[in-house]
Parts: structure tokens; sequence; C-alpha cells
């Protein structure tokens, strides 16, 4: 921007438009009222901050009536936007981890329109509860007594510890005090819960005898916390689940698990890296199991609290419950997702996670000859295209340290650098996001959908001519 130092700063805030001068001016954008005074109001309030900092422009009008059209045009467009996922990465956090199929997504929108069943029992007439819509086909794969929904994993483990362990002391392993995403750490959760924690054992080391020698009067359960977004490796020890039941038991007092992320599929099955179903856990003597429905489930953002009954009583029966709780459009969505898994070795192509997790190389490979093969002579002439082997992660602290395979498209154009080519895919009308690694724009093809091809080859066209 022209700077000049020859006006007074007084004077050329005098020279701002009024907000009737600017809403007049604006009237033809189609935007309600109160947002354009909204944007307005935003808009002035920075302009004259950034005058009275040192901020010199020519025409103060013009300069005005573009940033006001800056923000119109950005309020007047949807903020949350479908995507094209080239990361590779399943499942994304950034970009609202599990994708879900489209026609899940029409089916929990069918349910609920106009109004549903949601707390209301259809046999009796009476009021009911949203928590039975998909309770009996959590109870069914988790091999539990019963279970709840909430609205992450997060809310689940503080509800279960705020309901079980209030005010007690709660045992778990160094080895275990882990970080998740956003700085949320184990610590602060059992902390926020009022619980009151007893760390037990090293970073590297943790014996039975550590979480023995720490059970007390005051003791109100055992936390074992699987470490989903890490691995400790060398000389290390971490006590088998069975034994921690047995010393649960011996003492009786509740063995909580937290899996971060859960599976009800059996991941060897389809050539990826192990990880243990959540069924397992139970039947190695866990009272209380919770994780995630947004990971390798592949359902909406929610927590599963799953266990024996009189727990899950003692939690529904807390008022935190009610907070934490999932509304209609992710209680529908995972009744869906639930019922894609037939069998651990058998599910429906509608749970759309695992069916990507699932594609060989082979398939991505037919797909990325696809996209190159329609790409223009010009943008073939004006840029060097590979189709190359890929490895990615699954994103979310699933599977972690394990590579899966993949198939990526690498770029590097003529006149663009790598992270310049990184902007204009992303501010694309239909954004598609990749990354940049060794000066070249990559995009995977791992977490890509079969519809998205031709939006991909579409944009490709487009801004690398």
């Amino acid at each position: 921007m022209k700077k000049i130092t020859n006006k007074n700063t007084r004077e050329v805030l005098k020279n701002i438009p009024s907000v009737d001068e600017i809403i007049n001016e604006f009237q033809s954008a189609n935007t309600p009222l109160k947002f354009l005074k909204y944007s307005i109001n935003i808009v002035l309030s920075q302009i004259r901050k950034d005058l009275l900092d040192g901020l010199k422009v020519i025409n103060i009008k013009k300069y005005t009536f573009n940033e006001i059209n800056k923000m119109v045009i950005k309020i007047n467009n949807n903020s949350l936007r479908s995507v094209v996922n080239g990361t590779g990465i399943i499942l994304h956090t950034g970009l609202g981890r599990a994708p879900i199929a489209k026609e899940v997504l029409m089916d929990a929108i069918l349910k609920n329109y106009p109004y549903s069943n949601l707390e209301l029992d259809l046999e009796t007439g009476k009021r009911g509860d949203r928590n039975s819509h998909v309770s009996m086909l959590f109870n069914s794969l988790c091999e539990c007594e019963d279970s709840i929904i909430v609205n992450n994993n997060a809310s689940a483990v503080m509800l279960m510890l705020n309901s079980i362990c209030y005010k007690k002391e709660i045992i778990i392993s160094r080895g275990q005090l882990v970080e998740i995403g956003g700085s949320f750490r184990i610590p602060d959760v059992i902390s926020k819960s009022q619980s009151k924690m007893i760390e037990v054992g090293t970073t590297n080391k943790t014996h039975i005898k550590d979480y023995e020698n720490a059970i007390t009067k005051k003791t109100a359960g055992i936390l074992y916390v699987h470490t989903s977004n890490y691995k400790v490796v060398g000389f290390t020890n971490e006590i088998d689940i069975g034994k921690l039941h047995l010393l649960a038991k011996k003492y009786k007092i509740p063995l909580l698990i937290d899996l971060g992320s859960g599976s009800f599929a059996d991941f060897k099955y389809f050539g990826l890296p192990f990880e243990k179903m959540i069924s397992k856990y139970i039947k190695k003597g866990a009272d209380i199991v919770t994780f995630s429905g947004d990971k390798l489930l592949g359902g909406p953002q929610s927590g599963i609290i799953a266990g024996r009954k009189k727990y899950i009583k003692q939690i529904k029966s807390n008022s935190l419950y009610r907070a934490f709780r999932c509304d209609k459009i992710r209680i529908s969505i995972m009744e869906t997702i639930l019922r894609t898994y037939y069998t651990s070795k058998d599910v429906s192509n509608q749970n759309l996670s695992i069916e990507l997790f699932k594609r060989s190389r082979l398939e991505l490979r037919k797909n990325a000859k696809k996209i190159v093969s329609s790409l223009s002579k010009k943008v073939i002439n004006n840029n060097q295209i590979n189709i190359v082997d890929s490895k990615v992660e699954a994103g979310s602290g699933s599977l972690p340290t394990e590579k899966i395979d993949s198939i990526a498209i690498s770029i590097s154009n003529n006149q663009k650098k790598a992270n310049q080519l990184f902007e204009s895919f992303l501010k694309n009308p239909y954004p598609l996001i990749g990354y940049v690694n060794s000066e070249k724009y990559y995009i995977d093809l791992k977490a890509v959908t079969d519809d998205q091809i031709d939006i991909i080859i579409k944009t490709m066209n487009k801004v690398l001519i």
C-alpha cells in the first residue's frame, strides 16, 4: 500500500465515510443489515486504530470501501466448506477428522426432518432416552453391559472421573500422563474432574507393585491411558491389562481405561497396522472404557463410555452428563455408522473412513494416472508432474508411529514456488489442501474420494497453467 506523510492523521480520520454512507453504497450486496452493520463497525474500528498507529493512505474513502467490500464478501460466503483432502491424512483434525459418506449424512438429515423421536419411546408413548438409539449397538460391538455417548472423548474421560473418583484418588502411571492435541493434558483433566492424581512408576517403566503400593482407603480407581499419539521404545515396561484387572478386583476398585482412539474393526485384515479392538479391553477386565467416535470408528465427533452397568448408571446420574450429551444429528449419524460393522472383518462401504484406509496403492495409482492423463498440454509443459509412492499417517493420534502406503502426485511449477502453489490451490473455489516438501507441492490421494477426482483435474488445469 502506498503511504504518505504530508497529511494530518486527524484530518484523514474526518474523511472516513459515515456508517450511513457506507450502508447506501453496499445496499445492493444482498447482505442482511445486521451483518452489514457488524462488518462496517469491525472495519472502521480497525481503520481508525491503524491510522492512529501511523498508517497513512492516499484515498481514505476508497480504502475504506475496499476493506468493507472484502468483509462483505467474506460474510456473504459460507465459512464452512467442502474441501479436497490432498494431505493423505484420513483422520485430519483440521479437516473434520473422520469423513462421513454422503448417504450417511443425508440419512441423518431425513431421520430428523422436521422432527424425530429423539427422546420419545414410540412403543410406550412416554419420555425416552436419546442414548437408547445407539446404546444397544455399542453394547453389542463392545461386548459390554451398557454404554453412553457424549460430545467428545475429553468429555467422556472428564465425566467418568468426576462420577467415579470425585474428591478421591486415582492411580495412573507416569508414562501415561500424555498431552493430546491443543495442549489437552491428562493431569489437567484429572484435576478438572476434581479427582486427586496419584502418579506411580517412571516415564519408561511401571510395575504392578507400583500400583499396589499406591492403593489406600482413598483410592477410587486405577486409570490406564492408552498412549495413542506416541510410543516409548527401548528399556520400557507397561503392565498388562489383565494383571491390572486382577489387582483392581483384589482391592475392589474399578479399572478405568481411556483408549483415545478405539476400533471395532480388525485392521490387520485390511493390511493395516494393528490396533487392539475395544472388546478386547472389556474381556480383559476393564470396568469402564472411553474412546473417540470420530477416529478409527469413522463416526461424528463424539466420546463413548462403555462398561459395567453399575458404573454407567452412576455416570448417567451426574448432572454434567446433560452438559456433555450429543445432539440429534450426531446420534443419527452414529447409529448408521455402527450398523456398518457387520463383523470385525466385514465393514460396509458406507463407513467412508474404513473404506479410505482399505484402498491399496494399486487403486490409488489408477486414480493418479487418470488425473495426470486428463491434464492439458499447457499444464504438462509448464510443470514437472510425477506419480510417486508415499507414506501417510492415520491422523488424530491414531496408529502412532505407523506409516500407511499411499500414492501422491508431485508438482514443480516453472513460475510458482511450492508455497505459492499451496496458496493457489487453497484459494480455489473448491479448496484443495495438499502439502509442501523439499520445494515440491504434493497431492496425496489416500484421503481423496472417487467423486473428487474430476474436481482435482479441473483444479489442476486451472491453477497450473
